[in-house]
């Protein structure tokens, strides 16, 4: 069976890029099965939720943590499950 385990990601994201453009620097963990799905899901969630392309976003480190130092409450609860009903 495969774990799933929790990465941080830091980065920044170019923010209005026509118009009066700022590097944004960004904080977020995510649950997936390696680095690159991690890697991947917070690429296409920053370019879904702010429109912004993978060219203006710039990855700065990606670490796994222990699910003791996620600060987002909802990876908690997820990594502290047994099982799941459907």
């Amino acid at each position: 069976m495969v774990e799933v385990k929790i990465f941080r990601v830091e980065g920044l994201m170019l923010i209005a890029a026509g118009k009066l453009p700022r590097w944004q620097k960004f904080v977020v963990e995510v649950r997936a099965l390696n680095r690159d799905q991690a890697l991947e899901l917070v690429l296409s969630t920053l370019g879904g939720r702010h429109k912004v392309k993978r060219a203006n976003i710039k990855i700065l480190k990606v670490e796994e943590i222990p699910p003791e130092e996620a600060f987002n409450k909802y990876i908690k609860e997820m990594a502290s499950l047994t099982r799941m009903v459907i």
